[in-house]
């Protein structure tokens, strides 16, 4: 099939999508005509739980991704164990290239990204960027659990996409991309949806909102921004949302 013949499927597929407001109903298309060239890309947050269990009631084969950066949290490996049994299916975990985290850590120590903002993104690049892009050599469509209120930056975010950068037309679809966190949480509780304990709040009403890194995710107090918890130690001098990403969202 030529790229153009690709692109102009790829176009149909996207307009349909976009008039589709049911999550499951996107997610049962999908995965009914793409199968295993489609895929959920979560890191366990809520949005990627709550279409893990939707797309677990459709009754059919569906493909669950994350990338394991090697940093994350002891408590979000145990937690991807406890879905595989809930939802009996496995979760592809897909890991950053060994020689080039070496040769990284080699040149500019283990915790670079404290050093400045531009080896953050390289480290950002090489344990998650690029193992993504792998992924991605397998996948006609890259499903993301990425929401308009997440943050300022993220309000602008598109429901479908066709990514440009990639070699040939990959669809990116964001099923939940018009729901709130209030809307997220209620259809967690409603359906006994797993939760990552990280996200529970601590005594003094501290919490994850978003969970990354070990080392570069950290408890946000209420009130503050969504993303506030990510790279805190950029928060300092840089109070942007739109400079707190690793990327993955804007590199590919």
């Amino acid at each position: 099939m030529s790229l153009q013949i690709q692109n102009a499927a790829m176009m149909k597929l996207r307009q349909q999508i976009s008039l589709t407001e049911n999550p499951q109903d996107i997610l049962f298309s999908l995965f009914k005509q793409f199968k295993d060239r489609a895929a959920i890309v979560t890191s366990g947050q809520l949005s990627g739980m709550v279409q893990i269990h939707l797309a677990s009631e459709n009754k059919l084969p569906f493909r669950i991704c994350t990338i394991d950066t090697l940093r994350l949290f002891p408590e979000t490996y145990a937690f991807f164990d406890q879905v595989e049994k809930r939802y009996n299916i496995q979760v592809e975990r897909i890991q950053p290239d060994t020689a080039a985290v070496n040769k990284m850590v080699t040149e500019h120590g283990e915790y670079l990204f404290f050093d400045s903002k531009t080896k953050q993104k390289l480290c950002c690049d090489i344990r998650k960027i690029q193992p993504m892009q792998q992924l991605l050599d397998s996948l006609d469509v890259w499903i993301t659990g990425t929401r308009r209120d997440q943050s300022d930056t993220r309000k602008h975010f598109q429901k479908v996409e066709i990514l440009s950068s990639t070699t040939r037309p990959i669809l990116k679809v964001s099923p939940l991309i018009h729901w709130t966190t209030e809307q997220v949480w209620e259809f967690v509780r409603e359906n006994d949806v797993p939760v990552n304990p990280l996200f529970t709040p601590d005594a003094h009403g501290h919490y994850f909102d978003s969970v990354g890194c070990m080392t570069c995710t950290t408890r946000i107090r209420p009130g503050e921004p969504k993303r506030a918890g990510r790279w805190r130690w950029q928060n300092a001098t840089d109070n942007e949302e739109n400079n707190k990403e690793c990327g993955l969202h804007y590199a590919i």
